[in-house]
């Protein structure tokens, strides 16, 4: 690394605060009776509940969802050994990709043991604190010998990362490799440099998987791996051929696939012509690789190439693995990480890479996303996707071969628990999208040729939440489809129109918007002009004309021009006296609903009433239970001035109309969110906890306290959702992505649903 990076580096692990790891309380501890039940006397009745059933620490304590990283410092990535408190910022480093990636917490702990006696013992004695415990950067051979003790003697699951993690990844790429490749693993040949602890798990697992033994060549620093070598490692003895070749050149002749993990420049060029035809090269050893990729392709175009960095394709990265194999096996209370249970991960890995690839590896890549073939054949370590497909088949495996104490009952309620880890709206989502997939709506979307939205579309239809109608071009529909690997069936799953390609169609909404604008200066000739160049216009008119059943509208142009043609085709409910908007932010632990952000600039005190019981009825949907505050520069009448008596006359009429809706006000925005505060301000509030629903007095009060706790929060935006439309509609946002463009359809799905 250059003096510059070496300086971020350091700031990086130094500011603001040492380290890279912190230690957080889950449960309130702000009152007397808090602390109580925290420790004494109340943390006795969780003790006597462990004593009696040992299995009971998976429900009182962390232990379900704790990992220790523990190492000894002896073989720190490319460092050597270093001794365990040199090794420590790379243990914090991985103990925190735990939490990042799966939600796992993880403690770091250097062993000063260079004994594997000593060291087995230590660990060993602290099976009651973890649910799971991982071994990192342990030497070779010793390491062989410390994780075949510990998982003999402990009741959790042990895993060399180191070994294993680089065996899943390695066999995932192999998987795919050869499948681009037109090869089976039974019957290629494969040439191994390195023979350490990482390669010899390569091999135990591909073997496991079909490779055959005899197909396996192994070179370490003293030449091939022969029967009768002299002096030669047990560990590595089992892949021992009886050869005469002692070289590494000599060994290649015919090889499929060349594995290395061992030294910098090790494989030369002018023997890449040796290798079997369309052969793979996993160069592995990092920060050089055994060859670099360029060299490869100079002399064997024909060749697919992996390596260990992040500058080329197909990099192989255990972080692609070991958070969701541990996610899958603590959630499955595995007493074990077994073979199958392997093989299941290297076949989710495998699998997804074969799916087209998220917007976050979208993003990734420039915007261009990468598509299943030679220079995409295991997924990106980002893709959030990794969690849904690993821990469940791990969780299963670990099911079906008899090591999993704590089965899952249903695999879809897990799969959907798990999904709070890849996107943020999960949770919130998930009862609108049960409602949307109960019977799926036809849904359109003006802007089908946008690729958020043919993102957004694909999620759609694997989460069974729209039929999909795109406004766009055929033609060019199905060529970003195909650009992005999306595997949606136009014509059958998703049906594309456009005004000038379906003037059968269109020609009679033509009439029906000049019916809609026609005394709005809007000539016929205009109209019809703004059907064919206006996706918006088209989408609104179908869902007024019944062609649809609902409408995302927009996302690329601006909001309140789009939101103008959606008032004027499809219009407001006969029983509200105006349209509004709602926007949700999810924050950590709540979300907070805000009305109206986008619409009414200074609404009456009717008009707040009626946006407040709007909003508590679209809250509804999402299974929450409203609780409203009225918020003002005032407390409980503490002002006389227009806005405050707006919102205290506000707060009469929505408990006369709604007397069964938690609301209270008008109050400062601190009171809505900490009831002490609000305690203190008047003597019997009508509002119990946290408030979810906030009511403003005018757009700016709303649309900048919204901003503002999104940005400080680093919030996620669900919406604007539009309250009070006579037909579920939608308008986006510029800056939406896939996701919420989604999750917007599946709360119009629910409204089709509900009425």
């Amino acid at each position: 690394m250059d003096d510059d990076f070496r300086r971020a580096a350091l700031d990086y692990h130094r500011l603001p605060r040492p380290g890279k790891l912190t230690i957080e309380p889950t449960k309130r501890m702000a009152s007397q009776r808090d602390l109580a039940l925290a420790y004494s006397p109340g943390v006795a009745a969780a003790c006597e509940e462990i004593a009696a059933d040992p299995d009971k620490a998976w429900d009182y304590t962390t232990r379900g969802n704790m990992v220790a990283v523990i190492t000894n410092g002896t073989a720190v990535l490319g460092l050597g050994n270093i001794g365990p408190l040199a090794s420590k910022p790379v243990m914090e480093g991985k103990a925190v990709l735990f939490k990042r990636f799966a939600g796992i917490d993880s403690i770091d702990i250097e062993v000063d043991a260079l004994d594997p006696d000593r060291f087995v013992e230590v660990v060993a004695a602290l099976e009651p604190s973890f649910g799971a415990i991982n071994l990192e950067d342990i030497k070779a051979p010793e390491c062989f010998e410390i994780e075949r003790r510990l998982r003999e003697r402990m009741n959790i699951p042990v895993f060399h990362d180191d070994q294993h993690g680089t065996a899943i990844i390695v066999a995932a790429a192999i998987r795919n490799g050869l499948l681009v490749q037109g090869k089976r693993l039974e019957d290629v040949k494969l040439v191994n440099t390195g023979g350490g602890a990482a390669a010899l798990a390569c091999l135990d697992l591909l073997v496991e998987m079909g490779l055959r033994r005899e197909n396996v060549t192994v070179c370490d620093v003293e030449g091939v791996v022969y029967s009768g070598r002299p002096g030669l490692d047990p560990t590595k003895a089992r892949y021992a051929q009886e050869t005469n070749a002692r070289t590494l050149p000599e060994v290649l002749d015919g090889a499929d696939i060349f594995l290395g993990l061992s030294a910098p420049r090790v494989l030369k060029g002018e023997w890449l012509s040796k290798l079997g035809p369309r052969p793979l090269v996993l160069a592995l050893a990092n920060p050089e690789p055994e060859i670099l990729p360029e060299a490869v392709r100079a002399a064997r175009p024909d060749a697919i190439v992996a390596t260990g960095r992040t500058d080329y394709p197909n990099q192989v990265n255990n972080v692609l693995c070991f958070p969701f194999i541990f996610r899958g096996a603590l959630d499955a209370g595995a007493t074990t990480i077994n073979e199958a249970m392997k093989v299941a991960a290297v076949e989710a890995i495998a699998a997804l890479a074969r799916v087209e690839a998220s917007e976050v590896v979208a993003a990734a890549y420039g915007g261009t996303a990468p598509v299943f073939g030679p220079e995409y054949i295991i997924p990106k370590p980002f893709d959030p996707r990794l969690i849904l497909e690993i821990a469940p088949a791990v969780a299963k495996a670990a099911m079906d071969s008899g090591v999993a104490r704590r089965p899952i009952q249903d695999f879809v309620a897990y799969k959907a628990d798990l999904s709070r880890f890849v996107y943020r709206s999960g949770n919130l989502m998930r009862p609108v999208q049960e409602l949307a997939k109960s019977k799926p709506a036809r849904i359109v979307f003006s802007e089908g040729e946008d690729e958020r939205t043919l993102r957004a579309v694909q999620t759609v239809l694997d989460e069974g939440t729209a039929l999909p109608i795109l406004i766009g071009r055929a033609a060019v529909v199905a060529e970003k489809v195909k650009a992005l690997g999306l595997r949606m069936a136009i014509g059958s799953s998703v049906t594309v129109l456009h005004p000038e390609e379906h003037t059968e169609l269109f020609q009679p909404l033509v009439s029906l918007y000049q019916e809609k604008v026609g005394r709005r200066g809007i000539t016929p000739e205009a109209a019809a002009r703004r059907v064919s160049n206006r996706p918006a216009v088209a989408a609104s008119l179908l869902l007024e004309a019944g062609r649809a059943d609902a409408a995302i509208i927009g996302g690329r142009s601006d909001w309140m021009r789009e939101w103008e043609h959606v008032l004027a085709i499809v219009g407001k409910r006969a029983d509200v006296s105006r349209a509004y908007a709602l926007s949700a932010v999810i924050i950590q632990g709540a979300t907070l609903f805000f009305v109206d952000t986008h619409l009414l600039i200074d609404p009456t005190a009717e008009q707040l009433a009626e946006m407040t019981l709007l909003a508590a009825e679209e809250m509804g949907r999402f299974g929450i239970t409203p609780k409203v505050a009225l918020l003002s520069h005032s407390s409980f009448g503490a002002s006389g001035a227009p806005s405050a008596r707006k919102m205290r006359e506000a707060l009469k009429l929505i408990r006369a109309a709604a007397p069964g809706l938690e609301v209270d006000g008008e109050m400062h925005g601190d009171a809505a969110i900490v009831p002490a505060i609000r305690a203190k301000a008047v003597r019997d509030p009508k509002l119990e906890g946290m408030a979810n629903l906030l009511v403003f007095p005018n757009i700016d009060a709303a649309n900048i306290a919204f901003n503002l706790v999104k940005a400080v929060s680093d919030g996620l935006q669900v919406g604007p959702m539009l309250l009070g439309m006579n037909k579920p509609i939608h308008v986006l946002v510029p800056s939406v992505t896939a996701r919420g463009i989604a999750n917007l359809a599946a709360v119009a799905g629910s409204e089709v649903r509900r009425g």
